[in-house]
């Protein structure tokens, strides 16, 4: 029995990435899933892709903004319809935005950076709470990034806004810890998503594997994560086995965080 059984998940920015391994451990486990993208034809690939793997899996796609509070409460509405309740909310859209310098950033960027990244985390635990308070059970995984335990050159509406995921997280754990519901969030290091290998791309342009394989040199693991791995750890703290972890950000990045300089 996978330890998501029939359990409702939330997953958005479900169509690649983080959110894409994720969905796809959560079928594996047994989950009944509800994925949101702003993409519908990433999205429908996904659905189709995790139907090949596990064709008995349940899904539920809504294409939808998470900046859009309307949109968010439209998503949730419509999971608590098809399936009567929320178990688990990974909480994972998200945009890296653009790099440059602190007084060089562009202010339109930076504004969609914060709504993405910070409201759009906001408004899906504002309509999510709720409906896991009546349950008195939850389980809320936020995506924080290292962005959100540490600097990071040239991308301060990132880390600004990620910081703010850590302690919103923090927050909710505090506030609905009483109601049955636990919220976590975790820091992926450079994961081999299309998101990161975007970000190489900007540091190196003509030769992104290169940017990408100096920069697992100063891994203490030298080498990058997978999204699997990063899949496995979501599907955790979204499960009955996560029964007293509340308000962390979990890293997930081979143990960089943790260094001064290079080893």
């Amino acid at each position: 029995m996978g330890k998501l059984k029939d359990k409702v998940i939330i997953i958005t920015g479900a169509a690649m990435g983080l959110g894409y391994a994720t969905a796809l451990e959560a079928a594996r486990n047994g989950a009944l899933l509800s994925l949101i993208d702003y993409n519908a034809d990433l999205l429908a690939k996904a659905e189709k892709t995790i139907l090949e793997q596990y064709p008995d899996a349940k899904i539920l796609t809504t294409v939808a903004d998470v900046s859009d509070e309307t949109a968010v409460k439209k998503y949730v509405d419509e999971t608590v319809k098809k399936y009567g309740r929320i178990d688990g909310f990974y909480n994972n859209a998200g945009i890296e935005g653009r790099q440059a310098p602190m007084a060089d950033y562009d202010v339109d960027i930076f504004k969609k950076v914060i709504d993405i990244n910070l409201l759009g985390v906001y408004y899906g635990m504002r309509y999510i709470i709720p409906v896991m308070q009546k349950q008195n059970y939850g389980r809320i995984v936020n995506v924080a990034s290292v962005g959100g335990i540490r600097g990071v050159l040239n991308q301060t509406p990132y880390v600004a806004s990620k910081h703010a995921v850590s302690g919103m997280t923090k927050n909710a754990a505090l506030e609905y810890g009483r109601d049955g519901i636990l919220t976590n969030a975790i820091a992926p290091g450079a994961i081999l998503t299309p998101m990161v290998a975007e970000a190489f791309k900007q540091v190196n342009p003509a030769d992104p594997k290169k940017a990408e394989a100096e920069y697992a040199q100063a891994n203490p693991t030298k080498r990058l994560g997978l999204p699997e791995e990063v899949g496995k750890l979501v599907v955790f703290l979204l499960s009955e086995d996560c029964s007293y972890v509340n308000g962390q950000t979990i890293a997930i990045d081979g143990g960089q965080s943790n260094s001064y300089g290079n080893v």
